[in-house]
């Protein structure tokens, strides 16, 4: 399954899909990258004059890139590619380092724990186009092909 497919199969759609691409993908874990766009809808009011990507955001690009994308290559022979899989978050725990800017690049890195019962663990790593670490941590979601 190419990356095209991958992102293509995903559950969300502009402006709320936070995938630009996926630069690499494994049974253990995948590499995608998302350039914040200057006027997403989530800059206006956070904060005034100074807008900083919210972290509940930064946590949704990990979990689109980390978890989604990688749990679609993992499920993609029980896919049904006429219909989008079902994606559901069960858990996750972040620590956050450095502020994304409106029109920075990031790197979504994700290595898989645990796949069992089409429920997936990744550890997750967030970097700045610097290789900075910007976030990371653990993410825990159910799919469903």
């Amino acid at each position: 399954m190419t990356a095209t497919e991958i992102i293509a199969l995903l559950p969300y759609e502009v402006p709320f899909l936070f995938v630009d691409g996926i630069d690499e993908i494994s049974e253990l874990g995948v590499t995608g990258h998302y350039t914040f766009r200057k006027k997403a809808f989530f800059y206006e009011g956070h904060f005034k004059n100074n807008p900083v990507t919210p972290g509940v955001i930064l946590t949704e690009c990990m979990a689109q890139i980390g978890l989604v994308c990688l749990g679609i290559f993992l499920i993609k022979d029980e896919l049904d590619l006429s219909r989008k899989p079902q994606i559901a978050l069960t858990s996750h725990q972040m620590d956050f380092y450095l502020p994304v800017l409106p029109g920075q690049k990031v790197i979504v890195r994700s290595e898989k724990e645990v796949f069992r019962f089409n429920k997936l663990k990744c550890k997750v790593s967030m970097f700045n186009s610097k290789g900075d670490m910007v976030a990371r941590g653990s993410i825990s979601g159910m799919l469903k092909a």
